[in-house]
């Protein structure tokens, strides 16, 4: 009869660890001991499925990147045994990130560098590698994705340069952050939604368990950049975007505010009466969700206060709609084919700043589809307290459907303070006391759970 694995958080006893350990390094210099190793390897998937089925959460995975040097023997394996030893049941393989794709580079029809590109391993698929044995070890593998950051040697392409997000003064993300690893694209350029569609498609071909999309969102600024408060702060200005923007207009003189706000920032009174001279026979500037309507006859002063208002609420949301139409887009594949998609994303990071201003990444996360499942990453640090994590958690299920499954993501590492974070095991038990009815969850990292080994794997000193 086979056992649970042990302790509440089905962490395997270290005799059954070592055991494992000991026969998959005999296995990598003698072939007739894989009979073996593959049997230990049964054992403990039957023990997992049955400790975690009798424990809350029913379902834990772990956030995990993959080196070249994980393409060595044993290496990909140890990880996956290490994971299941943690009392994981599943994994967010980190599939696109940093300009770099998990396909083989031999095989690799995307625009991006494989992880693994040297020319003696062009055929290695760590990713369909990943898949296949993790399942042989009753783990679940959802392919996890950056989505509107596209990375550095993307932006570096002169055939792509049109999709970049740009903001008012013609910056795009890397000028304006100053970080190589955040080069954000414009959601409605056709030509990033085509490249982003194929690595999808790529993706979805090795069958991951279900696909996981992250920076859904716009930079975050440093200080005063952190918020937007001016429609030249907007990442909106690249032709795509603007072209999408202008279509809004429901008619003439609709459109000529539109341009004459987003040109220079602003709407002035002679402005309003140049465009009423231009378009006599139309009464309202009109744009798609327009509501507040004050017709020619009013004060011409007012009226422009109303349409500076709403010029710059428009604006926001067209900024924000591009987010979530892009996220729809990317997850379609994967709902077509019936498989979990997921949204990842920081509970603050739609913020109303004030009045009139917004966090500039305007990750406007409660209007993401309701179908798709929401992983929000409550990395909140309050000291050794927990209820700033506990209370973006029950923010986002306040204001989640009934029908879509809430997966909080945590971050810390098993036993210890970890950068600032406490342990995982108080953050799940404040988690089961506050929300008990969520029955997921993740934690980041893997490679936090033993830095050191980290390092030694990207070193290929397995």
């Amino acid at each position: 009869m086979v056992k649970a694995a042990g302790g509440p958080y089905c962490q395997f006893a270290p005799a059954e660890t070592e055991a494992k350990e000991k026969l998959l390094r005999r296995s990598l210099d003698d072939s007739s001991m894989k009979i073996a190793y593959d049997a230990i390897i049964q054992k403990h998937s039957e023990m997992l499925q049955l400790c975690r089925s009798q424990t809350w959460p029913q379902d834990q995975a772990v956030w995990l990147r993959l080196y070249p040097c994980d393409a060595s023997p044993g290496s990909l394996d140890y990880v996956l045994d290490r994971i299941v030893n943690l009392g994981y049941n599943k994994i967010h393989l980190e599939v696109f990130y940093d300009s770099q794709v998990l396909l083989p580079s031999g095989a690799n029809p995307t625009p991006w560098t494989s992880v693994v590109h040297s020319p003696e391993k062009q055929d290695v698929d760590l990713l369909q590698q990943t898949i296949d044995r993790a399942h042989q070890r009753g783990l679940k593998v959802y392919a996890w994705l950056f989505t509107m950051n596209f990375g550095y040697t993307y932006a570096q392409r002169s055939d792509r340069a049109d999709t970049l997000a740009r903001n008012g003064t013609g910056q795009d993300t890397l000028t304006f952050v100053h970080d190589r690893s955040q080069a954000f694209v414009d959601p409605y350029s056709r030509q990033a939604q085509t490249d982003y569609y194929n690595l999808v498609q790529e993706v979805l071909k090795r069958q991951p368990d279900g696909i996981l999309f992250d920076y859904i969102r716009y930079p975050r600024g440093v200080g005063g950049q952190s918020y937007v408060h001016n429609v030249r702060d907007l990442w909106i200005y690249s032709e795509s975007s603007l072209n999408a923007l202008y279509n809004r207009a429901s008619n003439q003189k609709g459109q000529a505010v539109i341009k004459k706000y987003v040109d220079t920032g602003n709407i002035t009174v002679s402005d309003i009466k140049a465009i009423d001279l231009q378009f006599p026979e139309e009464t309202y500037a009109k744009w798609q969700g327009r509501r507040n309507l004050s017709n020619d006859k009013a004060a011409i002063e007012s009226r422009r206060n109303n349409l500076q208002r709403d010029l710059w609420f428009f604006s926001v949301a067209h900024a924000a709609q591009g987010i979530i139409d892009f996220l729809s887009f990317a997850a379609k594949p994967a709902q077509e084919r019936n498989l979990p998609a997921g949204a990842v994303f920081f509970p603050d990071a739609n913020r109303l700043v004030g009045t009139t201003a917004f966090d500039s990444r305007l990750q406007a996360w409660d209007k993401f589809p309701a179908d798709l499942e929401w992983h929000p990453m409550a990395y909140k640090v309050c000291g050794e307290k927990t209820n700033c994590i506990t209370d973006q958690v029950e923010t986002v299920i306040k204001s989640a459907n009934q029908k879509t499954t809430v997966i909080p993501a945590l971050a810390g590492a098993w036993g210890k303070v970890y950068r600032q974070h406490p342990p995982l095991e108080t953050q799940i038990e404040a988690l089961r006391k506050t929300t008990p009815q969520i029955n997921s969850m993740s934690h980041f990292s893997y490679a936090w759970q033993e830095p050191e080994r980290d390092r030694q794997r990207r070193a290929c000193n397995f």
